[in-house]
């Protein structure tokens, strides 16, 4: 599922000025002090990593890490869940957003392919 309208316009605001964003979505970093949430936007420039308010697992708070766009966000592993690996951080990802993480390194790794955009006038 999508993440809202109101949930991207709060991540664009923590992003750089003219980052356009193309992918959002919500993973989690468990460890010994319990589990922690995170946001992941995929811009045309960065891959940010925000961090989420204690209680709302959508409500970006700050930048935690940001990488260059060309970091790949997969393969995701399917060991006791699916998980991806940034910047040595494990981050597990629900069931509905791994399709997004694949979407994304297929954009910035091989775009060719990518269907073509049906209407691309629009």
């Amino acid at each position: 599922m999508p993440v809202t309208a109101a949930i991207r316009g709060r991540c664009r605001a923590l992003l750089t000025p003219g980052d356009d964003i193309q992918y959002v979505f919500p993973v989690t970093l468990t460890g010994l002090a319990g589990a922690a949430n995170y946001m992941i936007v995929v811009s045309d420039r960065s891959i940010t990593v925000l961090a989420t308010k204690v209680f709302s697992r959508y409500e970006p708070a700050a930048v935690w890490a940001t990488y260059p766009r060309h970091t790949r966000l997969g393969p995701v592993e399917f060991a006791a869940g699916p998980t991806i690996r940034l910047g040595g951080t494990v981050f597990e990802v629900d069931d509905e957003y791994v399709a997004v993480v694949g979407a994304a390194d297929a954009e910035a790794f091989s775009p060719g392919d990518l269907p073509r955009d049906p209407l691309p006038d629009l």
